[in-house]
C-alpha cells in the first residue's frame, strides 16, 4: 500500500467529510457510517482541569488543559501511538494555590498518544501519553522559557462514539524545576 493509498482511504475514512443528515430529536440515526474506532480515524477536543501536587510536599495548584488530537488508523499497530495531538496547559505556581496569581507556566505541547483496549469492556480504554514542549514562567522580572517533558497513563471512560471522560495521571518535568505529578480528570468530545 503507498502512502498516496493510505492517505487517500484515511480521509474519506474521515466523519468530517461525510455528509448526513442530522436526525429530529427523538429520532434515531439511521446510518451506515462506521463509529470512528471502527474507521480507523477520530479527531478529539479535549478539556481537561486537574490538580497538581507538586513534590516534594503535596502542594496542590491549579492545572487547566486544552488541545486536540488526531487518530490515524494505518497506525493502530504502531507501538509508540496513533494518536498525534497539540495541547496548550496553564499552571498557576503562585502562593494562592487554585487561584489565579501572576506566576505561572504556560505549557504549548506536541505529543503521541497510544491507545489500547481493556479485556471484557468497549466502555472502557486505556492510554498513554508522551508530550514534549515549550513552557514559559510569567510573574518575574522577565519570562522564562523552558523544555517540557510529559509522560502519562490514563483511562477513558465512553458514553457514546462522540463523548468521554479522561481520568489519567501525569509526571512532568522542566529541566530546572522538581518533577511534579498531575492527576487530571476531563471531557473530551470525538468526531
Amino acid at each position: 500500500m503507498t502512502a498516496g493509498t493510505v492517505l487517500l482511504s484515511a480521509l474519506l475514512a474521515s466523519p468530517a467529510l461525510t455528509l448526513s443528515a442530522a436526525p429530529g430529536m427523538g429520532q434515531q440515526a439511521a446510518t451506515t457510517e462506521a463509529p470512528p474506532a471502527a474507521s480507523g480515524t477520530s479527531t478529539d477536543f479535549f478539556v481537561m482541569p486537574g490538580s497538581d501536587f507538586d513534590r516534594p510536599g503535596l502542594l496542590p495548584r491549579a492545572n487547566l488543559n486544552i488541545g486536540i488530537g488526531h487518530t490515524f488508523g494505518f497506525l493502530k499497530k504502531d507501538p509508540v501511538g496513533d494518536e498525534l495531538t497539540f495541547g496548550y496547559t496553564y499552571e498557576n505556581a503562585g502562593s494562592h494555590g487554585f487561584f489565579h496569581s501572576n506566576f505561572g507556566s504556560h505549557t504549548e505541547a506536541l505529543g503521541v498518544m497510544k491507545n489500547f483496549g481493556l479485556p471484557r469492556t468497549k466502555a472502557v480504554t486505556g492510554y498513554t501519553w508522551i508530550q514534549a514542549g515549550l513552557t514559559s514562567f510569567t510573574g518575574n522580572a522577565h519570562i522564562e522559557n523552558r523544555f517540557y517533558d510529559g509522560e502519562a497513563l490514563g483511562a477513558a471512560i465512553h458514553f457514546n462514539d462522540h463523548n468521554g471522560i479522561w481520568i489519567q495521571e501525569s509526571y512532568n518535568k522542566i529541566p530546572t524545576d522538581p518533577w511534579y505529578t498531575t492527576t487530571g480528570i476531563g471531557y473530551t468530545w470525538s468526531w
